[in-house]
């Protein structure tokens, strides 16, 4: 099935002209898929989606760059690049029982998500995405946010099942580009009234798409998508981990650390991961182990509790976060960490200082702060 709706993304209509430079970007994602059997975040997207209307179930998205992609990752729509007409691949996946929908929006997030909440309100039989360009943006969606998605299942028993996908990360880009405020959302969760995911590979993030339209019970989904790990290479996924794995609330440590060998176990959420990754390999560490956190509302507190049961030697674990520390998740997980580590183990913290600001606005400041 996946090799099915893999090959309709570049099975062009006759006499469509697709751009040179998208032809090359196309022929690295097929060597990819057909030679080395890994999907990018792109690739594990489109596939979820291409999948979900092969099985009858419409897909919507809609966002300010959505067809696209903010970062020129996801051309959901190809233009001609002779006469400009447009064209949608899974929208002519032969044998889809369902439709795909993808619209770039108006610049307006309160009107746009607001339009997407009421849609998936009256047609639940659909996955309803809405997309920020950057994750900041959703400030301008706060009032949507704080009046309906978090609280009128609680207000109005009404139920919905809208996406809000955030592109979230700290690359140097500046106040506005970098944080898509996992706290606000983290601190209007409650009474499960909606779910937080900060997924780390495509694979997660292909499961996690299925899943919100599968499951049985529908609340909002915020999603801390990425910026530089669409095209990290070791932010990719085996198609084996698409057709034989599953959703993973956490994310164990997968280099050969002795559980029994370590001191120390870092916990984190998102593109931290992978810069924590590259330094341990780079010092050849061996007695430090490092797991993600993927779903943190509701926080899998048994799940950690069980995996931090098996470092039985370490006497301390560290939240470790790229956020300010009175930002990102700190302060709202705290809580579940204490519960969930051993007696013998400490608990630590590592990440920005606090800050009025979601991030700085100097590249060097941003390398140290990263580095330190």
């Amino acid at each position: 099935t996946l090799e099915r709706i893999f090959a309709q993304l570049t099975a062009y209509p006759a006499g469509f002209t697709p751009h040179p430079k998208l032809v090359r970007q196309f022929e690295t994602r097929s060597e990819q898929f057909e030679t080395e059997h890994t999907v990018d975040w792109a690739t594990g997207e489109a596939l979820a989606f291409g999948s979900l209307i092969l099985e009858g179930h419409p897909v919507r998205l809609a966002g300010q760059d959505s067809r696209r992609g903010t970062f020129s990752q996801r051309h959901a729509a190809i233009v001609d690049f002779e006469t400009g007409q447009p064209w949608v691949p899974l929208s002519d996946l032969e044998g889809a029982h369902a439709n795909f929908w993808v619209y770039d929006s108006l610049l307006s997030e309160y009107a746009a998500l607001g339009y997407e909440y009421g849609y998936a309100q009256v047609n639940d039989d659909a996955l309803v995405m809405w997309e920020a360009q950057f994750g900041d943006f959703v400030n301008g969606a706060q009032i949507i946010i704080d009046q309906y998605i978090v609280a009128a299942e609680d207000k109005w028993g009404q139920r919905n099942g809208v996406m809000m996908l955030l592109p979230h990360g700290y690359e140097g880009q500046g106040p506005e580009h970098s944080s898509a405020r996992l706290e606000r959302f983290l601190q209007l969760c409650a009474e499960l009234n909606m779910r937080v995911w900060n997924p780390s590979t495509p694979a997660q993030l292909f499961h996690l798409l299925r899943d919100q339209y599968k499951r049985d019970f529908r609340r909002p989904l915020v999603v801390m998508t990425p910026k530089s790990l669409l095209r990290h290479p070791l932010s990719t996924s085996s198609l084996e981990d698409l057709t034989r794995g599953g959703l993973e609330l956490i994310i164990r440590e997968v280099d050969d650390i002795d559980p029994a060998d370590s001191r120390r176990v870092v916990l984190c959420s998102g593109k931290v991961y992978f810069d924590l990754l590259k330094a341990r390999r780079e010092r050849d560490i061996a007695d430090i182990a490092i797991l993600r956190i993927e779903q943190l509302y509701p926080f899998p507190r048994k799940t950690l509790k069980r995996m931090l049961e098996q470092y039985s030697k370490a006497s301390e674990v560290v939240w470790c976060q790229e956020e300010p520390r009175n930002q990102g998740a700190w302060y709202q997980v705290q809580h579940h960490l204490r519960v969930s580590k051993t007696p013998a183990m400490t608990l630590g913290y590592a990440g920005r200082a606090p800050s009025a600001s979601p991030a700085c606005g100097n590249a060097r400041l941003h390398a140290l702060q990263q580095q330190n």
